[in-house]
């Protein structure tokens, strides 16, 4: 078989059968989102990149001077808190959406943030949105503040999820 027809076949069969896969259930899932045009890129060119710069850096900026200078965990703290959760993306998005769509002090994976910034305000986002932000998270390389290796090092060591002492 030529390598064009393959390559067809790839391009055209696997987002028909997402399609029929994702097509069980009325609520979009992160397959439908990943074989929109917009999210064909994962990076800086993203949907998923601009949504997050907007609507999320405000808060968990990448760029701030200090951990006492940030009012939410930057989003590679995030990342990492939750890709230690839920191993797959499919878990790892429907674990965002879920948190942000209603953020729960009970529910937190992150206590030490809670303690340190309280429990993240509601958002008037919406699902689709928050699922490319989600996907654009779990997929990219995400920037990191100077101060975070070192953050993340004492706050960890030994094992520990976070000092809440702190």
């Amino acid at each position: 078989m030529e390598f064009s027809k393959i390559l067809k076949t790839v391009v055209y069969g696997l987002p028909l059968l997402l399609l029929v896969v994702s097509c069980t259930n009325t609520k979009p899932k992160y397959t439908e989102l990943l074989n929109s045009e917009t999210n064909l890129i994962i990076g800086q060119e993203s949907e998923g990149y601009e949504l997050t710069k907007v609507q999320c850096y405000a808060c968990h900026n990448p760029n701030s001077p200090s951990h006492d200078e940030i009012i939410a965990p930057p989003l590679a703290a995030v990342k990492m808190r939750y890709g230690r959760q839920y191993k797959t993306e499919v878990e790892f998005v429907d674990a965002i959406v879920e948190w942000v769509m209603d953020p729960q002090e009970s529910r937190s994976l992150m206590r030490g943030a809670v303690v340190k910034f309280k429990t993240m305000p509601k958002q008037p986002f919406k699902e689709d949105e928050i699922r490319k932000i989600a996907m654009y998270i779990y997929n990219s390389q995400l920037e990191e503040p100077d101060w975070f290796d070192a953050h993340q090092e004492e706050m960890h060591k030994n094992g520990r999820m976070g000092n809440m002492n702190n």
